[in-house]
């Protein structure tokens, strides 16, 4: 279970990492990348984060540009919240299906 320190550097991390992406994508016309989730590890050193990604069909390419852009969605993040942070976390991004899943259900239930 997180404490509350955790909570608190974990919300800051998704809401600047919320606004770096919609930055980067907004010259990507028809995607949208959102962050719905960030969980710190308790000593602070590691971020991971879950992207929900749409178009669900780009998720794949949209995933590889991120993972080779990593350092410098860190550069940046470090560049936002320099002042509330000592040290910028490892940033982890693995992709959050978990819409594509209740679609998913919500289909097999209307059969």
């Amino acid at each position: 279970m997180q404490e509350t320190r955790q909570n608190r550097i974990a919300r800051l991390l998704q809401k600047e990492l919320s606004l770096i992406f919609q930055s980067q994508t907004r010259m990507m016309h028809g995607v949208m990348v959102s962050v719905t989730k960030c969980r710190v590890s308790p000593d602070l050193s590691i971020c991971t984060s879950y992207l929900s990604v749409f178009p669900s069909e780009r998720a794949d390419e949209i995933m590889r540009n991120i993972n080779a852009s990593e350092k410098t969605i860190r550069y940046d993040l470090g560049k936002r919240v320099h002042n509330q942070l000592r040290i910028i976390p490892e940033l982890r991004f693995f992709i959050d299906d978990s819409l594509d899943y209740i679609e998913h259900i919500d289909s097999l239930l209307k059969q």
